[in-house]
Order: C-alpha cells, then structure tokens, then sequence
C-alpha cells in the first residue's frame, strides 16, 4: 500500500476515534490500537527488513501530526517507538535487531523507556537501579523501580537503565548503561496507572524490577555508556513534537472558526472582531513556525551520515510547546465560558497539551542545554566570527562568557536567555528557509508566506532577541554586586 494510502486511512481511523470516551474511561479501546497495528504505525521508522515500514523522519513528522489529534494515542505511539525501542534501533547489534524489532514493527510487542525514577527526575544521572553481573557471568541482575513510565502497564519489551560496576584505570567505578528487558523474563511488575490531569488514555505507571535475569546479550552498546544512549534516544525523539503541535493547533483552528463565523455578539460575527481576528492570526503563525522548524529539522536528520541534530531537535521541542500552550488557551478564549466546559473538546486540549513542556526533558533543563551546547559552537566559530558584524547580541554573549567562563553553567537566568536568543534565531532560520523555497519554486501563496508570516514573524524574534539580549548586561551586574559581598 503506497503512503498516500495510509496517511488516508489513519484520517479515518482518527476520525472514527471516540476522543472524549478515550479520555473519560482513561484507555484506549484494544479495537483502536489493533487499527493502528494494522495500519503498520507501531513500526513508522524501523526499516523494512525488520518488518517495519522505513520511513524517513520527514514522513514520520508527518503521521505524528495527524495522530496528534488524538493525545493519548500520538504519545502511546511516540512512547513506543520515538523512545521505547530506539535504543535497539539506534544503538543495538544486528543479533537484537532481528530478535526484537520485527514483533515491535508488528505492534505483537508494545515498548518502553525505563529511565526516570521517584528519586531522580531531570537528574538522569543520579539513577539508583542496579544490574549487578551473576556469578556465573550469563546474566546481569536489575532490581530497582522506574516512575512516569508510559507503556508500563502494558509494555513486553523495556529499554532499562541502571547503574553497573565497571573498572576505569584500575579503579571500581558505577557507570550507567542500557539494557534490553523482557517482560517474559520474570520480576517485572507494574504499579496502579497514574490518574493523570490530560493524555488520560494513555498508560503511565510504575515499574519494579526484583532480581530480573537479563542475558549479558542484552546489553545495547557497551557497559558503562547508558548515559550517552540515553541522551540520543531522547535527543532524536523530540524534533516531531512540533509537527504533533501544529496538528493540534490546525484542527483547533478549525472547529473554532467553525464557531466564530456562526456566533453573533452585538449584531456581528464572533469571526469580524479584531481582537478576535488577532486570535486566529496568532494561532496561524505558531503552527507555520512549529511546521518550518519540525521539516527543516526532520529535513537534516534525513541527510546521510546521521547528522547530530540534539540542539535543532530542543530547539523544535520548546518552541512547539509553548507555542501550542499559548494557543490552545486562546482557542479556548474564543469560545468564552463553552470552551470551559466538558460538553467541548477545548478542555481536554488545554489537558493534553499541559504536558508538552514536562515531559522528553523538561524546557528548563533543555534551555541550559541549548544554551551551552550553543555556546561550544560559537567557540569553534571564533575566527569566522571576527568578519561579522559587531551586533548586540554577540557582544553581550561574549562578555557573559569573558566574565563567568566554565561557571556559566551555573547561571540560569542568563543561560535562559541565551537559549531564547538561539531558539528565535533557529525559527527565523526555518521560517525564511520556507518562504524562499516557497519563491523559488512559485507556490501559489507565496505572498502570504512572505508578508502574513514571514516578515511579521522575524520583526517579532528580532525585537524578542534583543530584549533577551539586552537583558545580559543587567544580569551580569547582579551576580557581580552578589559576587562583590
């Protein structure tokens, strides 16, 4: 079946999805994930000859929009393969790819991402799960529990990570590394699902781990190097939240212009207000940014040679989220004290979508990564940078970093406008990258692209950069009058 057919079909089956009884009940229908089996979507981007379908991440960009209409199935779907068996995929040996992707590709196994414990949350290296290796050295050991686990309940295949010995130089150190658990292997059991505020049907809980045996054969990369894996697996997971978001917003705009052009205030339609106008034009924006910076992104990740996209792929995740947050509230606003109310579907929206900036990294931690990974390719860039113009926003960077150097890292409120500096200059990026694609090719409304979109949106990040940016300097005298007594 072509992908022009599938894409289709999985229209239909959003559409022919009970959304509100899905989130009333807290569970998807066992009919629903079967369609979704079927349709081959548990198994988007795990190549064909593992039984997948070997999209590319432009395509998977593009169902995550679609089946973002329905929150709880886009993150039962995103929990599965965006992070659940991506380790195998990304990180795994050709023996354990073909033992376990062609079931996962299949949807007859369901995976997890086992990294986050009731003790550490962001802190990903302060884990405490432990795989001590038997005596007879065929297996490794894992006790501990994992916490917020979607899929837990309900998950054949785990990707675990705990802490194991290893010996550096001759010294006895603990080291995180990954691990491939089977359900079937016995001491895996799931906690009560969580009872959550929105994504309701989608299963979050957690999962204890009492002695499991996991053959030294499961073992993704090396031991010691479950950190690093980790970081990957979240990293190239994150870049489809914008095309999820924009899905979202877009069918959010149109129940809702549905609404404003039939309800009249004061003689005229809700649709005729300017305020109102501004609502709708806003909402049009995020979801042309959220979109540019999702393909652009989606666009590099195809290239050959697996390029590292982590900072673009952040980048993607906070603008997307908070965009989406923002507009969700205005749809919500449009509609008055209906959108209030369970009788709609703007309530569960805001739910669902409260979740975005949480959860794949939270956008606090993902600003100071941003921020600090964007500062080690400035350092690279030195030289080039001395042929560019002077701006206010490299000045400012630089004193910050001449006068705080390696503590940086400790200086959160100016790592965070750093990060917003950067997130702006990346949409700016994508956004014209779009519109000249758009000119160049002759796209019927390029125009609008250019003038509704485009330049609107540029003198919008330039003024937010520069206020971020102006900002530094007032910083900067804070923490040296701090440091100063």
């Amino acid at each position: 079946m072509h992908i022009d057919a599938r894409i289709d079909s999985e229209c239909l089956i959003v559409i022919l999805v009970d959304s509100a009884k899905i989130d009333r009940e807290a569970k998807i229908p066992p009919e629903t994930l079967n369609g979704l089996k079927e349709l081959g979507l548990f198994g988007i981007m795990i190549p064909e000859e593992y039984g997948g379908l070997g999209l590319s991440n432009t395509v998977y960009a593009r169902l995550a929009e679609i089946t973002s209409l329905d929150g709880s199935i886009a993150v039962t779907l995103a929990a599965h393969q965006a992070i659940g068996l991506k380790g195998i995929l990304i990180a795994g040996n050709e023996a354990q790819k073909q033992k376990y992707l062609p079931k996962l590709a299949s949807g007859e196994h369901i995976a997890a991402f086992c990294l986050t414990e009731p003790g550490s949350g962001s802190d990903a290296a302060s884990i405490q799960t432990r795989a001590t290796l038997s005596e007879d050295g065929k297996h490794y050991l894992i006790s501990g529990s994992k916490f917020w686990i979607s899929n837990g309940e309900m998950a054949d295949i785990m990707t675990v990570f705990a802490r194991t010995e290893v010996v550096i130089d001759g010294v006895k150190k603990d080291k995180i590394s990954t691990f491939i658990v089977e359900r079937a292997f016995g001491g895996v059991t799931s906690g009560k699902p969580e009872d959550k505020l929105g994504i309701r049907g989608s299963n979050t809980c957690e999962v204890s781990f009492d002695n499991v045996p996991v053959p030294v054969e499961n073992v993704i990369g090396e031991i010691g190097g479950g950190f690093k894996v980790a970081m990957n697996i979240l990293n190239s997971g994150r870049f489809s939240m914008g095309s999820s978001s924009a899905g979202m917003i877009k069918k959010l705009i149109e129940m809702t212009a549905e609404y404003a052009t039939t309800r009249k205030q004061f003689n005229k339609n809700l649709g005729e207000f300017g305020m109102i106008q501004e609502k709708f034009a806003l909402m049009a924006l995020n979801v042309f940014v959220m979109e540019s910076m999702a393909y652009l992104t989606a666009g590099m990740m195809d290239r050959p040679g697996l390029p590292d996209c982590s900072l673009e792929a952040a980048m993607v995740k906070v603008f997307s989220s908070e965009g989406g947050w923002i507009c969700v509230s205005e749809a919500l606003q449009i509609l008055g004290g209906l959108g209030y109310t369970k009788n709609y579907p703007y309530e569960r929206y805001v739910r669902d979508c409260r979740i975005l900036p949480i959860f794949e990294g939270t956008n606090e931690i993902l600003r100071m990564y941003i921020a600090l990974t964007g500062m080690q390719y400035a350092g690279k860039l030195r030289r080039a940078r001395t042929r560019l113009e002077v701006t206010l926003i490299i000045t400012e960077v630089g004193s910050v970093l001449f006068f705080f150097f390696q503590t940086i890292v400790d200086e959160q409120l100016i790592l965070k406008r750093v990060a917003d500096v950067l997130i702006h200059l990346y949409a700016m990026t994508a956004v014209l990258s779009r519109t000249s694609r758009s000119i160049s090719i002759g796209l019927r409304n390029h125009d609008h692209e250019v003038c509704l979109f485009c330049s609107y949106f540029c003198c919008q990040a330039v003024y937010l950069c520069l206020l971020s940016a102006s900002a530094l300097p007032c910083l900067l005298r804070c923490s040296t009058a701090i440091m100063c007594t």
